[in-house]
């Protein structure tokens, strides 16, 4: 373990933050960060083919079918199997491509793809259908092959929008609960972004009620419907999540991450974690390794 957990980020150099990677050249080229846990600046669709790995995300273990999309959003920590028998490819792009618009940024926010509202983060499909993932895929390795022009921007977030836009289309058929759009929603997401932003220096219901400007009842109003908790639960589970992976994942002292959290008193950090985990720092870190 390091002292940090390692974030990679969208090659530097890259004019357009969008590519089409086969899976058998990222495993072999970049093996060793990705059997190790890791969160990134960029999003991840993983088409995957004939093969069924265990890809581990936040300490869930995902068992992957034959031919299933994964949709894992930026920043979350996740880490590959071991054996890296990975087939099929990884399309992987970042706000700062997609987001060039207001209504953009609004879409890929309330997505039923990335967002972790969704209980299931895999969408199964038949060949047929499976393969027209892999055309819109071809098709965008295809247009980053071009020379640029006033175009091929647009060309390529338009041929991402309607991969997105299918995958939500097929979700929706196998079942998943629409949310309900309406001030709730939009009320719950922003919390959601705020709190990704502040969750290490602000920690009270009304901070964030506040930065909204609404109040801290109808704040936990919305979160109530639309997440079925209220915000000061979801405030301790984004507190309590990182600490955990700061926990799994680092060498860093109990009192060290307590700092990293905005927790400046570390037996306080060491109650709060036992309140809301059910466990102390120590036995979480413990019963952790030794899995």
């Amino acid at each position: 373990m390091a002292d940090e957990i390692k974030k990679l980020k969208f090659k530097r150099n890259a004019d357009l933050q969008i590519e089409v990677i086969p899976l058998n050249t990222l495993t072999t080229v970049n093996r060793n960060h990705l059997i190790t846990p890791h969160r990134t600046n960029f999003y991840h669709i993983f088409l995957f083919e004939n093969c069924q790995p265990t890809h581990f995300v936040d300490f869930e273990p995902i068992r992957i079918e034959p031919y299933s999309l994964l949709f894992i959003n930026q920043d979350r920590v996740h880490q590959f199997d071991q054996l890296l028998k990975y087939e099929g490819r990884v399309l992987i792009f970042t706000d700062d491509f997609f987001c060039t618009t207001e209504s953009d940024t609004k879409f890929l926010r309330s997505s039923i793809l990335f967002n972790d509202l969704a209980e299931k983060p895999t969408i199964k499909l038949n060949t047929t259908d499976f393969e027209k993932y892999i055309n819109i895929c071809e098709n965008i390795t295809e247009e980053l092959s071009v020379p640029a022009d006033n175009s091929k921007s647009i060309l390529l977030k338009n041929l991402l929008h309607n991969f997105l836009l299918l995958a939500e289309r097929e979700k929706r058929k196998q079942g998943f609960t629409e949310l309900k759009k309406g001030a709730d929603l939009d009320y719950t997401l922003l919390f959601r972004d705020l709190l990704e932003l502040n969750y290490t220096k602000l920690k009270s219901v009304n901070d964030y009620a506040k930065i909204i400007c609404i109040s801290e009842k109808r704040l936990g109003q919305a979160t109530a419907k639309v997440l079925g908790k209220s915000p000061k639960e979801i405030i301790n589970d984004r507190i309590l999540l990182e600490a955990k992976r700061l926990l799994a994942h680092t060498h860093l002292s109990i009192k060290e991450i307590g700092q990293d959290l905005g927790f400046e008193d570390p037996a306080y950090f060491v109650r709060y974690f036992k309140k809301n985990a059910a466990t102390t720092p120590v036995a979480f870190r413990e019963t952790y390794l030794k899995k």
